[in-house]
């Protein structure tokens, strides 16, 4: 641990965002650990000074923060100074509280490894320090200089002061494990010990000290399916700078803190810190998309190197890379994009179990189903366009996708997801999408013969693949063009000539040899000939332009109008200026003369829904009635996620029937 004695004691007073960056840079590159009680401290310092109104503490911190009653101003104009000598009477509080209330055996200088008790009493210190309150949705509660100046911390808070606890009684094998929304401890000589330290939800405290990642929990987002973020000390320095929170109210931030971060998880980023870790590079990206840094890899293909993270460490079991990426593409009006992110964030959440500690990412879900689809169909819809999302298949696609994920996070769990708030967004979002479109997705309910052909093509994980940021050619960054994740084995998705992904399906090449012959024969055709408009709009005439013998033989052979295009040599120019200009005409009728998307719905409430939602006429009361009913079949989900979570026995044959929901 470099601690207070290796500090480069002439960095202080800590004056501005440089100063306080060269502290992190020293105890990130030095020989020894970094120093978590130390970093925290200051960092809380410099958060806490500029973003709350009335801030305990140093008397310097103090005299920075009254100066200006406006929070804006002050956080623009007058950054806190930190003078050494009140940091290091707050970090010899926290030292002097933890090795007071826990004893330490000496070990002769061996080195000696945490236990489940030690890490129990560190937790019980921490916790009976705090004040009599739970802090869940506070804002800059998850620094020490929080629990030293204030005795509060949040959940997150929490367990990071246990880490540090234990690296101050000298345990150095005790780390930070991050799910999306919790955070516990693994400890011991191998490091696959667990212990829960702090509460989620509703404070339950009588949790801590018990192991994590057994009985029917391990399958709830919470605890990702055992793939959390294991934390490095580095990676635990990168953890507390994406904990900081530069709000000063709902709609303003304070500058000097977001720069403070922003800066320091570059610094992280460089030292190569933040590979393992997604939520991190999410934030970062986040923070690149409102303020650039000149120089800097762009936020789109910071969002994608969060997913290929995920992707390649976690086995696609995190949510929140995708959303990060469809937040982005949803503000900068990529609507198509945006809709295949979310879909595949509904693609990972279906690896899970719906429970109430899910609060977080169902709040995700439902913010994108009912408010930002809508808003989408409600500007797309505003008024005629060729290149409209409700014009492309691929889009309907993605939509069932997303909701088909959700109908699968429900099965098998003991609390239901959907209701009627659910069902009115979606049944208005596909009325949007007409009868034609609709019905150029190819929907496949999964079956015995498509798990089986899953069960026999091994996971195609795109992780090894480079950011799509570098290779897509339109730089939009969408990641995974596939219309199914990775999470179904999905066969690798051949690219058409527009970029756009075609079919997922391996029947549909299959498909392809079974059409009607004249269809085989108007296929062929267009190789060489113009369909005509009117033929197409109305049925009647030649199908292509310039034909006079419209029979078309079975064998896809079709008369060529090669022939009066050359008698006609004078008019050559001019007959081939009116074909383009035919040819426009067609693109504007059939906008998406691609392959038709294929995708496999997996969810038995889907599954049943296909027939209606393919139906030219929509019967949105019967849609409605039916994503809200409660499933009558309970879904086993062993086979969710990774393969070594327990079954405990209770497979979705043993659960109890789910209650019915209130209203």
């Amino acid at each position: 641990m470099a601690g207070f004695e290796d500090l480069d004691k002439t960095l202080f007073p800590l004056k501005d965002v440089s100063s306080v960056i060269e502290v992190f840079k020293g105890q990130l590159e030095g020989g020894g650990e970094p120093d978590l009680a130390l970093l925290s401290i200051i960092a809380g310092a410099f958060e806490n000074s500029l973003t709350c109104r009335s801030v305990s503490g140093s008397s310097s911190v103090a005299a920075a923060t009254s100066q200006h009653s406006d929070p804006m101003e002050q956080a623009q104009s007058q950054p806190p100074v930190l003078e050494l000598h009140n940091i290091q009477t707050l970090y010899d509080k926290f030292h002097a509280i933890m090795k007071t209330a826990v004893e330490v055996s000496n070990n002769n200088g061996t080195k000696h490894y945490a236990t489940r008790e030690l890490v129990k009493k560190v937790s019980d210190v921490v916790w009976n320090s705090l004040t009599r309150s739970y802090y869940k949705d506070r804002a800059h509660l998850q620094s020490l200089y929080s629990y030293l100046t204030g005795r509060k911390l949040d959940c997150f808070g929490v367990a990071f002061a246990v880490v540090a606890g234990c690296q101050a009684l000298g345990y150095n094998d005790v780390h930070l494990a991050l799910s999306e929304d919790h955070a516990w401890v693994v400890f011991g000589e191998t490091g696959l010990e667990t212990a829960e330290v702090t509460w989620h939800g509703k404070g339950n405290e009588d949790k801590r000290g018990q192991e994590v990642g057994k009985g029917v929990d391990v399958r709830s987002w919470l605890y990702v399916n055992n793939r959390p973020v294991i934390c490095t000390r580095a990676m635990e320095v990168a953890a507390l700078v994406s904990a900081i929170n530069p709000s000063l109210n709902a709609t303003h931030d304070a500058f000097e803190v977001a720069v403070l971060q922003q800066e320091l998880l570059w610094l992280l980023y460089d030292l190569g810190h933040l590979t393992k870790y997604p939520m991190a590079i999410g934030n970062l990206g986040d923070l690149e998309e409102i303020s650039a840094t000149p120089g800097r890899v762009p936020c789109n293909t910071l969002f994608q190197e969060a997913i290929v993270s995920a992707r390649t460490f976690y086995n696609n079991q995190h949510v929140y890379p995708y959303t990060y990426q469809g937040g982005y593409f949803y503000r900068n009006k990529k609507y198509k994009e945006a809709f295949e992110s979310w879909a595949n964030a509904s693609d990972v959440i279906r690896l899970y179990n719906y429970s109430r500690d899910d609060e977080e990412i169902y709040k995700e879900f439902l913010e994108i189903a009912n408010e930002l689809i809508p808003h989408i169909m409600k500007v797309e819809s505003s008024g005629f366009s060729a290149n409209t999302i409700l014009k492309k298949p691929e889009c309907f696609a993605n939509l069932l996708r997303f909701y088909d994920g959700i109908c699968q996070w429900e099965e098998g769990s003991a609390t239901p997801v959907l209701h009627i708030g659910w069902a009115k967004p979606l049944v208005n979002t596909i009325s949007k999408f007409d009868a034609s479109v609709r019905a150029q997705v190819h929907i496949v309910c999964e079956s015995p013969e498509t798990t089986e052909y899953q069960h026999h093509h091994p996971h195609h994980h795109h992780s090894k693949q480079e950011p799509r940021a570098q290779t897509s050619s339109n730089g939009s960054g969408a990641g995974g063009n596939c219309l199914n994740n990775n999470n179904y084995s999905a066969p690798p998705c051949k690219e058409n000539g527009n970029g756009t992904a075609g079919s997922v399906d391996a029947s549909s090449s299959e498909e392809s040899g079974s059409l009607h012959p004249s269809i085989e024969a108007l296929t062929a055709g267009c190789s060489e000939k113009i369909l005509n408009p009117e033929y197409l709009l109305q049925g009647g005439g030649n199908p292509f332009v310039g034909t006079e013998d419209c029979a078309m033989k079975s064998n896809g052979s079709s008369a060529s109008t090669s022939k009066q295009l050359e008698s006609d040599g004078d008019s050559k120019k001019e007959t081939l200026k009116e074909d383009e200009k035919i040819e426009d005409d067609v693109d504007d009728i059939l906008p998406n003369r691609t392959a038709n998307p294929t995708i496999v719905l997996h969810s038995q409430k889907m599954k049943e829904l296909k027939d209606l939602l393919l139906a030219e006429k929509l019967n949105t009361h019967a849609i409605s009635l039916h994503l809200t009913a409660q499933s009558q079949v309970q879904v086993s989900k062993k086979s969710r996620g990774c393969s070594n979570v327990e079954s405990d026995g209770g497979g979705g044959m043993n659960m109890r029937p789910k209650r019915a929901r209130r209203e």
